[in-house]
């Protein structure tokens, strides 16, 4: 299983992002996108980015930084990790699996209050501020962006117009937590890469699809009618105003 996984349905939800960084995966791929193939490049950790005025707009997970030889920056790009948010309890479930694990491999991770993945949280809380603020400043300044993300978790996202590689300046990593028969272990994998534009990327994720206005409607009359029969208005109505 391992501390930075949960299951949903019988598959292991990265809740973590230290398990991004197995192999540096993350990094490869994304200088691939970045780079020329015969770039030297390294990677930064929590480089801090400011706007204008000199107000922070977050923390870059990963620069990567490409070098000359004389260790000049020559460019980079930005790498951003997002695991996935869980509701519920950890706990408690945590302590049933502990308690039993020496004897029986039969445990389901389900039950009232269990940790399931909170994939909206994920998007609009966390993934969805982030492209806006530091997102739009590396827009801004023409560089490159990647994004990291389980494959399920991306599946939750408005479906993004793809663009070809030339044209793209937005990719999206995906991966997966694949069990490894040998090892008998679950190892960080690559699903597949999804390349976009920045802009139209973040107005599909960032736009809410309007359902029906009427069935909004009949819901404001359920709660009317609910509010009337237990409270009859006291308050004034329009034409009683202008009368007096």
């Amino acid at each position: 299983m391992g501390v930075c996984s949960i299951f949903d349905e019988g598959h292991p939800i990265i809740t973590c992002p230290v398990r991004f960084r197995e192999d540096w995966l993350i990094a490869e791929d994304a200088a691939k996108f970045f780079f020329e193939t015969d770039a030297s490049w390294t990677s930064i950790a929590e480089v801090r980015l400011v706007d204008k005025d000199g107000n922070t707009a977050g923390n870059i997970d990963l620069v990567l930084v490409s070098y000359d030889e004389q260790g000049r920056v020559l460019d980079f790009g930005s790498l951003e990790i997002q695991a996935v948010y869980i509701s519920g309890n950890i706990r408690r479930p945590f302590e049933q699996f502990m308690s039993i694990r020496r004897r029986s491999t039969d445990f389901s991770w389900s039950g009232p209050n269990f940790p399931k993945p909170d994939f909206l949280s994920s998007s609009r809380k966390r993934l969805a501020p982030q492209m806006m603020y530091k997102g739009g400043i590396l827009k801004a300044w023409g560089k490159k962006q990647a994004v990291a993300l389980q494959t399920s978790f991306f599946e939750t996202l408005p479906k993004l117009k793809e663009a070809p590689t030339s044209k793209a300046n937005l990719a999206w990593l995906l991966y997966d937590l694949r069990l490894d028969g040998e090892d008998n272990r679950f190892k960080f994998t690559q699903n597949k890469i999804v390349y976009t534009e920045f802009e139209p990327a973040l107005r599909q994720i960032t736009t809410a699809e309007p359902g029906e206005i009427d069935d909004f409607i009949e819901v404001l009359q359920q709660k009317l009618d609910e509010k009337l029969e237990d409270n009859p208005p006291d308050a004034p109505t329009l034409t009683d105003i202008t009368l007096t």
